[in-house]
């Protein structure tokens, strides 16, 4: 029987321990899992990596927290990423996690991490238009490299204001729109048949 349970990957390009970034993803992820999918939390600061350098990849290959973020991302159908805004746009971490994932191993396709993979984007910021200036540049990025990423997006405005003591948004409304990018990734993962047996 084939499998059709969608597999996401939910992370935000933070390192902060307490980031609203990766709350909200997390917010999320609850609609996926509603959905049907199962949920994978990670964190970027537990998965470092050096600014990409061609020379190390070159001199040392990749580094091991790459091959581990690269199998992650092999083995999961869709993303749920949440997009901190600096200076209206991708933050460091993100774009330097996207750089090293993208280099292809030995007998890999190329841009195989991401390849037709489904990706809802959010944001979180204190002020008033939740980071939604940085979202076209993560969604020009991963469109670039093969990725199909979603319409829909959330982006949270007063995000300082928004989560009870246990990470749980407190607006149903709120909850409802984050929890509808999560459930729009998972049931496109399974439509466009990047869930098989």
């Amino acid at each position: 029987m084939a499998d059709t349970t969608p597999k996401i990957l939910v992370f935000a390009g933070s390192l902060r321990t307490d980031s609203w970034n990766h709350k909200l993803a997390v917010a999320a992820s609850k609609g996926a899992e509603a959905a049907g999918a199962v949920v994978t939390v990670i964190r970027l600061r537990e998965f470092q990596l050096p600014l990409y350098d061609q020379e190390i990849e070159d001199h040392q290959g990749l580094p091991e927290n790459c091959l581990k973020l690269k199998e992650l991302f092999k083995a999961h159908h869709g993303f749920i990423v949440g997009c901190p805004e600096y200076n209206s746009s991708i933050t460091g971490v993100l774009k330097n996690t996207i750089d090293w994932i993208s280099r292809p191993r030995e007998g890999e396709a190329p841009l195989e991490c991401f390849d037709r993979k489904v990706i809802g984007l959010t944001a979180a910021s204190e002020g008033g238009l939740g980071g939604i200036r940085g979202l076209p540049t993560e969604r020009t990025i991963f469109g670039h490299i093969k990725a199909i990423v979603l319409p829909d997006q959330y982006a949270l405005a007063k995000c300082h204001e928004a989560f009870d003591d246990d990470g749980n948004l407190k607006d149903d409304n709120q909850r409802k729109m984050a929890e509808g990018v999560g459930k729009a990734v998972a049931e496109v993962a399974v439509k466009i048949g990047r869930v098989t047996a």
